[in-house]
């Protein structure tokens, strides 16, 4: 009997756009599993400690490859997923295009944004101040350190082929779940 070809629900954008909370909300409501690169790396940290923030940034590294080869692991078994992280389209665009080579998936984008690159700073800043967020995150020294956002607040998508639903996220309170979640179930019966 032949096998359906998975695919790759991959939710991107810059850190503080909500992308976690989304993937979380669509995980649950499609019944798919959900790997997220700081789930990973607080794991990491929690078992390998988190003595400064250049172990922690050796760690986010590592994650990488261990979320790459869940990924790969899950796709070569036939298994359908949905994956979170702030994938650069420079960094990350070899991994999934090599992923496709190896794995054969269908992706579909989800890339959530703001209109400010302001409003991105600001939020980090909030964050790392609530101290809600695992203390080997290092928030403060992530956006001290962090590369320039563009004034537009906006990622690219990954050049990978397929879909791409762009998300604004410049108010939480506005974002339409019911309908993200139509389109993301309209791509998966598609392919049924």
């Amino acid at each position: 009997m032949p096998t359906q070809k998975p695919f790759l629900i991959i939710i991107t954008g810059f850190s503080c756009t909500g992308k976690t909370t989304l993937g979380k909300r669509l995980a649950q409501e499609l019944h798919l599993p959900f790997i997220y690169k700081d789930g990973i790396k607080e794991l990491l940290l929690d078992d390998l400690g988190w003595p400064d923030r250049a172990w922690s940034r050796k760690l986010g590294q590592a994650t990488y490859s261990i979320l790459y080869h869940l990924i790969e692991a899950m796709l070569t078994g036939g298994c359908s997923l949905i994956v979170e992280s702030n994938f650069s389209p420079t960094f990350s665009t070899p991994d999934f295009l090599a992923l496709q080579q190896r794995c054969n998936f269908d992706p579909f984008q989800i890339l959530c944004f703001t209109t400010s690159a302001d409003l991105l700073l600001q939020r980090g800043k909030e964050r790392a101040a609530a101290g809600n967020r695992h203390p080997g995150h290092f928030d403060r020294w992530y956006y001290e350190e962090s590369e320039p956002i563009p004034p537009t607040g906006r990622e690219d998508p990954l050049p990978i082929g397929g879909p791409v639903l762009e998300v604004d996220t410049t108010e939480f309170s506005a974002i339409d779940y019911r309908k993200i979640i139509a389109v993301v179930s309209a791509f998966i019966a598609e392919r049924r």
